[in-house]
């Protein structure tokens, strides 16, 4: 099966949110799996993520990533390196090398000032998004030389709010921050709510200040034939799961 890529003609360089069709892995990880943190075979992870640098036009060792923590670091990048940083994304200025993020519900965004010659990567589950992934990705970006209102940030495959269900205490979370934030909940059964990751990831995108943003508009949770989703597999007692990956290169 050939690979399936999503795009978005906004960002305009070469760039993919990569379903799970067209991989090698099995069972549970069936498809494209890309998480060398899964339990999933070393090598059939490293022949799907060769097949994502060739579709890409690298060098398998030239598609970079971090070891995620759901933090709000993000790092630059000039050259592949030895070991993962630990940063939840990353930015470039130097052709030849794809930055990738992993994913499984939570949102995938990818960066590029085409002007510029400037792309970021970024992993923005609701911890990092809301302590400010997304600011510090365009941060990153700008120290490179990119401008704001020239970056165009395109958040992929995610979670969608019908799918998203929370208690009280991450409500809480949010409202600490602003009581604006109540206006990315919406009421589910008793004392839980339904949250928008992708609304909120858009509206973080706008205040720092980029001048395009969208989302994709696919739900991890609701599409198994396509995508990986955590919270799926946490409710099917599942033993792991397979991890998306989206990437960008100049």
């Amino acid at each position: 099966m050939t690979l399936e890529i999503l795009t978005s003609d906004a960002l305009g360089v070469k760039h993919g949110f990569f379903t799970r069709r067209g991989g090698a892995s099995s069972g549970v990880f069936a498809g494209l799996n890309c998480g060398q943190g899964s339990s999933d075979q070393t090598e059939i992870v490293a022949i799907n993520r060769a097949r994502v640098a060739e579709a890409l036009g690298v060098a398998a060792d030239h598609l970079v990533g971090v070891h995620q923590i759901h933090s709000a670091t993000a790092v630059t990048i000039d050259a592949p390196l030895p070991e993962k940083p630990r940063a939840d994304a990353l930015v470039t200025a130097t052709r030849g090398i794809a930055l990738s993020v992993l994913t499984a519900d939570c949102q995938p965004v990818l960066f590029a000032d085409k002007e510029a010659g400037v792309i970021g990567a970024a992993h923005a589950g609701w911890r990092g998004a809301l302590d400010g992934v997304l600011h510090a990705t365009v941060d990153a970006m700008e120290g490179l030389g990119a401008q704001r209102a020239n970056i165009t940030a395109v958040i992929g495959p995610s979670i969608s709010q019908r799918a998203y269900e929370v208690g009280p205490e991450f409500l809480d979370s949010f409202m600490a921050e602003d009581p604006d934030y109540a206006r990315f909940f919406i009421n589910g059964n008793g004392d839980r709510m339904m949250f928008d990751l992708p609304a909120f990831g858009l509206n973080r995108l706008r205040a720092a200040g980029v001048g395009h943003a969208e989302w994709t508009r696919h739900c991890t949770f609701s599409d198994a034939e396509r995508f990986y989703s955590y919270r799926r597999t946490t409710h099917a007692k599942e033993a792991d799961y397979g991890r998306l990956i989206a990437a960008i290169t100049l």
